[in-house]
Parts: structure tokens; C-alpha cells; sequence
């Protein structure tokens, strides 16, 4: 039954982005933000009403009170496609940073070229990292919110890797804070498993965390060291299994 609601899903998430990507093109004529209230966000809360109605995914939300009205920084724990999705349905005006490849996915990448988001080269290096000080600082001037995954890429439950430097960066050449963001989508959705499996996300936005006078390094590693922990206080069985 799990494999037959993935499915449905599946199906549902190709025809839904297909379609989708197509009428995006009638939002050309529009300024950047109706753009993306009219792609980003209502394709994405599309897609997660489908993920709860099919696949039995819900989830809950701890911290809003710790998000700032606009202009901030978003870092995130990344174990999932799920939280892609979700961030945008959630927080108005979310301009995310990723990889230029994406933009030649049929459909998907050609809705998201149309959002001015942050499409970065990542085997560029310091142009790479330029551009995102760049590009990242003019969007929050002009009252958006930037997010990063700085693990890079998605991992599994209960994994970790080093964080990169990009946001913190951002987040001290532009004086902007930075709110971290943990969560256990990796249980219901994991990276490289066409099953999901129904349960209850919970995503947890932490308190700001201000660059004040720390260098982006000491930032990045405070960022990364309240991601971690509370990975590990709010779902400790992601840590237990591996260990296991």
C-alpha cells in the first residue's frame, strides 16, 4: 500500500510540475515577486498537500516566533527534498542558492529560472562564493529571505558533513542573522528512496543568530553547532540507528 501511494505521488508530482512549469511562462510579464508567490509558492504548497493526502506526510512547525519579518538568512539541516518544498510554502520572498544545473531539468528547472533566485557555479570557487555576497546581499536589501543548505548536499539520517562558508559570509558582509533550521524529513522522505513513508515532519525554526564582530568561520561553526545539537536532542533515533 506504501509503494502504491508512492506511486500515486509520483505520478501526481510529474503531471502537477509539468503542467505547472508551462502556465509559468504566462508569469514572464510580472514583476520578480509575483513571479514567485505565483510559481514557488503556490507549486510548492501544491505539492505538500499531495505529499500529506497521499503519502500520509504531516508536519508541525516549533519557532516561528524566532523568524524575523523579512531580510534574514535561513541555514538548514538537508536530509530531503521535502524541505526544499516546504521552506518555500512556509516563509514569503525565499530566494535559495543552488546549483546552476538545475535549470536543465525539464519542467522544474525551467520553473525556477523564472524566480531570480541564486544559481550559483559550485566548482567556481571564490566566483561562486562572490556571487552569493553579490546577489545574496541585493535580494535581502530588497526585503528577501535567503536560504542556504550549507551541507551542500542532501544526507541521511543521522549523517553530517561540513558545513560551507557561503552564507555565513553573507551573513557578515550583509550584518543579516542567520536562523537555523532542524528537522527529521529524512525519516519520511530520504534521499535515494522512491518509498515515503507517512509520519509527522517536524521543523524547528532556532533563534537568530547575529554575525556581530565573529569572522564567517566562527559563525558558520556556531550555525552548524546549533543545527547539530538539536538534531541530536529532538531526534535522537537518527543518531541511535546509526550507531547501531
Amino acid at each position: 500500500m506504501i509503494f502504491l501511494r508512492s506511486l500515486a505521488f509520483s505520478v501526481f508530482l510529474s503531471l502537477f510540475t509539468m503542467l505547472y512549469a508551462l502556465l509559468s511562462a504566462l508569469t514572464i510579464p510580472f514583476k520578480r515577486e509575483t513571479r514567485y508567490t505565483l510559481i514557488a509558492t503556490y507549486w510548492a504548497r501544491g505539492v505538500i498537500w499531495a505529499a500529506r493526502v497521499i503519502c500520509g506526510i504531516r508536519y508541525r512547525v516549533e519557532g516561528w516566533d524566532n523568524i524575523p519579518h523579512h531580510g534574514v538568512i535561513f541555514m538548514a539541516k538537508h536530509q530531503s527534498r521535502w524541505e526544499t518544498i516546504a521552506l518555500p510554502s512556509l516563509v514569503p520572498l525565499l530566494c535559495f542558492v543552488y546549483k546552476r544545473e538545475l535549470h536543465y531539468i525539464p519542467f522544474f528547472g525551467w520553473g525556477i529560472a523564472l524566480c531570480g533566485m541564486i544559481p550559483i557555479d559550485r566548482g567556481s570557487g571564490k566566483e561562486a562564493l562572490a556571487q552569493v555576497v553579490d546577489a545574496g546581499g541585493a535580494r535581502i536589501r530588497e526585503g528577501w529571505n535567503v536560504v542556504l543548505f550549507p551541507e551542500g548536499t542532501r544526507v541521511m539520517p543521522g549523517h553530517r558533513r561540513r558545513h560551507k562558508i557561503g552564507g555565513a559570509h553573507l551573513a557578515v558582509a550583509t550584518h543579516t542573522p542567520i536562523v537555523p533550521i532542524a528537522h527529521n524529513a529524512g525519516d519520511f522522505w530520504p534521499k535515494g528512496r522512491f518509498v515515503k513513508e507517512p509520519g509527522m515532519v517536524t521543523i524547528i525554526f532556532g533563534p537568530p543568530i547575529p554575525p556581530g564582530d565573529l569572522t564567517p568561520g566562527e559563525l558558520s561553526s556556531k550555525v552548524e553547532a546549533w543545527i547539530e545539537a538539536e538534531m541530536r536532542r529532538r531526534f535522537p533515533w537518527q543518531y541511535e540507528k546509526l550507531a547501531a
